[in-house]
């Protein structure tokens, strides 16, 4: 846990994908990151966020993620902080994905 954010990594991540879990993950990187790598997760950039809150579930977890798990930290911390009581960071972002689950993954 960093600032009151549970941490998830990557490989529980693709676990709870892999079980089919519906999960709600933001990635919160700008267009052309995505255009790279992704996920999956919607795109809604860090600076988008406060704008677009009626996109995000108050009733679900949230899985927040970047490139590296920076920008995510911060989104998720400013989305607890606005009332949303089940937000996660996923360690390592999208960085850690390319590194320990798919290697052919660009980074960038």
């Amino acid at each position: 846990m960093t600032n009151g954010i549970p941490q998830l990594s990557v490989r529980n991540l693709k676990q709870r994908i892999d079980a089919g879990e519906k999960l709600f993950i933001v990635d919160v990187r700008e267009p052309f990151e995505y255009q790279i790598a992704n996920i999956g997760g919607r795109l809604i950039p860090q600076n988008d966020v406060p704008s677009r809150l009626d996109e995000f579930p108050r009733d679900r977890e949230i899985i927040v993620h970047c490139r590296s798990g920076v920008r995510s930290q911060r989104i998720a911390e400013f989305l607890s902080q606005n009332g949303y009581p089940t937000v996660v960071n996923l360690a390592g972002g999208i960085l850690a994905w390319a590194d320990e689950i798919d290697t052919k993954m660009q980074k960038y």
